[in-house]
């Protein structure tokens, strides 16, 4: 597995695009995209001056699951994870006790590749992305 970024919920995405720009020198990676798989609206954005990658995640609609994560006052929310074979991967954290709470499915934001999510025994949101 290979560190692809960190994800943090936001209930706005341009105020927070510019907190990521202005304050700490961020650029935007890929501008928002929409995934209706997910319900959200995501932007990536990186550090100028380290290989570190923020995925800023908003709702899309009062149905997305942001929303829950949101109204608990959590902003960073998921590490996400670069594997080459998703399905190997999620059998592995099976087998190391985590709980896969979404299998396999296209993403929006990464041209159609496949994401996977699941929970650590120590309660660690994980997302899988296949490279």
């Amino acid at each position: 597995m290979r560190f692809k970024h960190l994800g943090v919920a936001v209930a706005n995405m341009a105020t927070a695009v510019e907190l990521y720009t202005d304050l700490f020198g961020y650029e935007v990676v890929m501008r928002p995209v929409d995934d209706p798989i997910q319900k959200v609206s995501v932007c990536f954005v990186a550090s100028r001056s380290e290989n570190f990658v923020v995925e800023i995640v908003c709702p899309a609609d009062t149905s997305s699951p942001i929303n829950q994560i949101l109204r608990k006052g959590i902003g960073a929310y998921h590490v996400c994870y670069e594997v080459a074979r998703i399905d190997e991967a999620l059998q592995q954290a099976r087998d190391k006790g985590c709980l896969v709470v979404s299998h396999p499915v296209s993403a929006a934001a990464f041209d159609g590749r496949r994401i996977a999510w699941f929970y650590t025994p120590t309660r660690q949101l994980v997302e899988l992305l296949e490279a």
